[in-house]
């Protein structure tokens, strides 16, 4: 999916030839220490960014430098480190904004809000109700999503990227921040979102210990530079990976 690619600002190299491959669905597991180039790999692979060099594949297509809305379209959503929703909308509103990329009725047949546009209008708010009761957000459905504690707004972010109808979703910390009551929950809605819905995920996450448990494999950056790539149990046992966390040097 993502080969060798290269990122740098200011001469300063973010990405330095990263590579990943989903190479069947999983959770899939992006760790390592801060600054160590994980949001900047989802940037690249969302089309937030544009890497000097290499590529990214998507089915056989090469979106490498596709614009952010068409790579939505095909499929590849995210949530975001920090939360980017409209916080003057309720949560329903916010969840509908995000299927204004599957919808296909023009502007005129909007206007006169019959037929066909109706009948769309119709099926895009089942399927947002569908997702309000998956992550258990009735509650809040109709509440100003500015006006909702932290936890709840990355809830309602998680939300907006389902209600794309990904075939894989991107998630950038979805835990940050959050209470431990709140993880295990975001952690809960992760593994259904896995289980039920058959959607693979890449997962951006600080907590060690949810990552090593709800992650097939796991790929460690650090520095920019991939320095390890395996299942949870090799990654807690790989030297360079410790001295990596843990600063000794060791390793590298």
């Amino acid at each position: 999916m993502v080969e060798k690619i290269d990122i740098s600002f200011g001469g300063v190299g973010a990405l330095c030839g990263v590579s990943l491959e989903l190479k069947e669905p999983q959770i899939l597991g992006i760790i390592g220490p801060n600054g160590a180039g994980k949001t900047c790999l989802i940037n690249c692979i969302s089309g937030f960014y544009r890497p000097q060099k290499g590529h990214i594949f998507w089915q056989g297509q090469e979106i490498t430098k596709m614009p952010p809305h068409k790579i939505a379209q095909i499929g590849i959503a995210r949530t975001f480190q920090n939360i980017a929703l409209y916080h003057g909308l309720n949560v329903l509103d916010n969840l509908m904004a995000a299927r204004h990329v599957l919808m296909k009725q023009n502007m005129f047949t909007d206007a006169v809000f019959f037929g066909w546009a109706r009948r769309e209008e119709i099926e895009h708010r089942r399927r947002v109700e569908e997702i309000i009761d998956f992550l258990e957000i009735e509650g809040i459905r109709k509440k100003i999503v500015g006006s909702l504690p932290y936890g709840q707004r990355k809830r309602v972010d998680l939300g907006r990227a389902l209600a794309l109808e990904p075939k894989i979703l991107l998630l950038d910390e979805p835990m940050a921040g959050m209470s431990v009551d709140e993880k295990e929950d975001i952690a809960r809605f992760i593994i259904d979102i896995f289980e039920f819905l058959k959607i693979p995920i890449i997962l951006v996450e600080h907590d060690m210990g949810v990552v090593m448990d709800i992650c097939d494999r796991l790929i460690v950056l650090e520095f920019g530079n991939k320095i390890a790539e395996g299942n949870p149990e090799e990654i807690k046992t790989n030297a360079r990976v410790i001295a990596a966390y843990l600063g000794t040097g060791e390793g590298r």
